[in-house]
């Protein structure tokens, strides 16, 4: 093949890959209402289209493959969208689904459907600092003022690379960045992002990345995917960062948002169609291996928030997926 051959081809299929960002982008824009609908815009995924209804964003790990979220798509349609999709993949593991997803695949696919942790909305109209709970958030605030923090929007900086870098030092899990269950800080699309940070001396020393939710074609709310901060400011600048970005989305009249996923915080009873030796498996690592990650202590803080917290699940074929999870895991660099 020529070289005149070749760089048509690589246009053709780039102008392909363009036009079907677009269209996602569009149907994210109109059904996109779930915690995890942005990240599926994310780089490397795979993708179930269905013209004109919508679509599902998976990834392919070790020759499985995990479904991200729900169905972007009219909620009349997911039902349909997840068979159409079954057909083609037959083993897929879902994972992060809400409770109408994992009836509809136990009854209708004999699948699992087992709590794999919890998240949180919080009704903005409602909320505010008061509260025994939400000490925490007040003395954080507090603390920041004190320190000279000063905490505003701005638009996307590259520089958050080098508070990333240093925070992620101090975490343990060090390697790398946690992916597909949380989009990278860097990526094309971007429509609809917001970005708060916090200076201090004019440093940029923390961020919270806040993704859009949409319903029904129009904003519903956001949720605070990426967020970084110094490990030398000992109140918890997270705290303070979202508490001035809730105080800014009230002023806009947004309706809630969405703290995102709390991996392993799982509820006492066990419901008929979970896997209970997989139930038993999350509650040990939660329990033994918090040296993977810090479930209890994302826990505590998402909880001085004082959302309405409801269950998430991941969706398997067997009772006791023991490759497909630990794959999982490998895939988002948990381990």
């Amino acid at each position: 093949m020529s070289q005149h051959a070749v760089a048509l081809e690589r246009r053709i299929a780039a102008d392909l890959s363009h036009h079907d960002t677009a269209r996602r982008a569009a149907c994210l824009r109109q059904f996109g209402g779930h915690a995890l609908s942005f990240c599926t815009m994310q780089p490397g995924m795979s993708y179930f289209d269905v013209p004109g209804v919508g679509y599902l964003a998976y990834a392919k790990y070790w020759g499985m493959r995990f479904a991200l979220g729900e169905p972007v798509c009219a909620p009349h349609l997911r039902d349909a969208m997840l068979d159409a999709f079954l057909e083609r993949h037959p083993d897929a593991v879902f994972v992060q689904v809400g409770k109408d997803v994992v009836d509809h695949l136990h009854a209708r696919h004999g699948y699992h459907g087992t709590q794999f942790g919890s998240e949180a909305r919080i009704d903005l109209a409602g909320w505010s600092l008061r509260g025994a709970r939400k000490q925490v958030i007040r003395t954080a605030i507090n603390a920041a003022r004190l320190d000279g923090i000063e905490i505003r929007e701005g638009g996307f900086d590259h520089d958050v690379r080098r508070i990333s870098e240093a925070w992620i030092r101090t975490r343990r899990c060090k390697n790398n960045e946690i992916r597909f269950l949380i989009r990278p800080m860097i990526v094309d699309y971007r429509e609809g992002t917001r970005y708060f940070y916090a200076y201090r001396g004019g440093e940029a020393v923390g961020f919270v990345f806040f993704d859009p939710l949409y319903r029904d074609g129009h904003l519903a709310g956001y949720v605070p995917n990426i967020s970084r901060s110094s490990a030398n400011f000992r109140q918890g600048l997270w705290y303070a960062l979202m508490a001035h970005a809730i105080a800014r989305f009230q002023e806009e009249g947004v309706p809630f948002i969405e703290l995102g996923l709390t991996p392993l915080q799982l509820a006492a009873g066990i419901e008929p169609q979970e896997s209970r030796p997989l139930r038993a498996t999350l509650a040990v690592i939660r329990e033994r291996m918090d040296f993977l990650y810090n479930f209890k202590g994302l826990e505590f803080a998402k909880s001085r928030f004082q959302g309405r917290v409801e269950k998430t699940y991941c969706c398997h074929r067997h009772a006791l997926p023991a490759l497909a999870m630990t794959a999982m895991f490998r895939l988002t660099r948990i381990i």
